[in-house]
């Protein structure tokens, strides 16, 4: 491996980002603060390709903080579709509220007002400031911090969780220049997204392949065993299909349609018929305590609200 100085990997990435970044909304020229904002909170944990209708939907219906405020939380809820993880929607409405509240309808400029809405953790708070507003600060996110860990760590992977060494090493590497530092944020985000990924990475593509440590060491294989997040059979599965039949239905639905299958479902519907939500739901052959446990769950963490009508997604 030939050391490259930090001056020139500034420029090589950012020099392959200027030609292969993608032409996302959130980047365009007559984005919003908003707008940007909205895209942190649907881009966690959530790809690029099912964010973007969704997004496009959201800014269509509130293109301002004062919009969503004004909505209520379960509007938020029903049309954050299925994107998952929905406390993520009633955290950017309780944002929403908080801005036009205490900021006059407008986004706070700096990552320290931008920590005190709801919802906002570091890095939400350090890209909002750095996307929207130009701010030189460090944003460290799972496709950075594997970028970093790859190229000058020669680890296949970052630690499983964040570390104040890899904080430390992100703020070295930023560029002095508030522009500069900004386009490096994006450019090494993409890096990990398009070329660095975490499965089959396109090392031949990569604009600084002769300067990564990973590459130099032999490519050896990750020093842990990633563990994925199961799906399958939990009250995460069950508590998502909850939320699809509340954001279908068009009043309370009662609690025991939601935890005890009806007769009348017709699950041997047969293949290209249109299944409902709540079909679906059942078909997880779910325990009643299950679907009980996940419903309590979804009321508990404000996802549903109960009555005496039933069960709906929040006023």
């Amino acid at each position: 491996m030939i050391p490259v100085p930090t001056a020139q990997l500034h420029r090589r990435i950012i020099g392959w980002f200027d030609v292969q970044a993608r032409d996302l909304p959130w980047r365009g020229p007559g984005r919003t603060p908003w707008a940007v904002m909205v895209s942190e909170f649907m881009l966690q944990q959530t790809p690029v390709v099912r964010v973007l209708p969704v997004y496009a939907d959201w800014l269509d219906r509130w293109p301002t903080p004062a919009d969503l405020a004004a909505a209520p939380a379960g509007d938020a809820l029903r049309h954050w579709g299925r994107l998952g993880y929905p406390r993520r929607a009633l955290r950017l409405h309780a944002a929403a509220g908080a801005i036009v509240e205490h900021h006059g309808g407008r986004v706070p400029r700096t990552a320290a007002e931008l920590l005190t809405l709801p919802g906002v953790g570091t890095y939400t708070a350090a890209a909002v400031a750095a996307f929207a507003y130009g701010k030189r600060e460090t944003v460290v996110d799972t496709n950075i911090r594997r970028v970093h860990a790859r190229l000058l760590g020669g680890d296949a992977l970052p630690a499983p969780t964040l570390t104040a060494a890899e904080m430390r090493r992100a703020a070295d590497l930023l560029p002095d220049d508030d522009g500069e530092s900004v386009k490096w944020n994006a450019a090494v985000m993409e890096l990990g997204a398009l070329i660095c990924t975490a499965r089959a990475p396109k090392c031949s593509q990569c604009p600084v392949l002769d300067a990564c440590a990973w590459v130099a060491a032999g490519r050896p294989e990750p020093h842990y065993v990633p563990r994925g997040q199961a799906w399958a059979g939990t009250d995460r599965q069950v508590r998502g299909a909850m939320m699809g039949v509340l954001r279908d239905a068009v009043a309370p639905v009662i609690r025991e349609v939601l935890v005890a299958e009806p007769v009348d479902l017709a699950l041997g519907s047969p293949p290209g018929t249109v299944v409902s939500p709540l079909i679906k739901l059942h078909r997880l052959n779910a325990s009643r305590e299950q679907l009980e446990r996940s419903l309590d769950g979804l009321v508990a963490d404000g996802l549903a609200s109960e009555t005496p009508a039933g069960i709906s997604l929040p006023s």
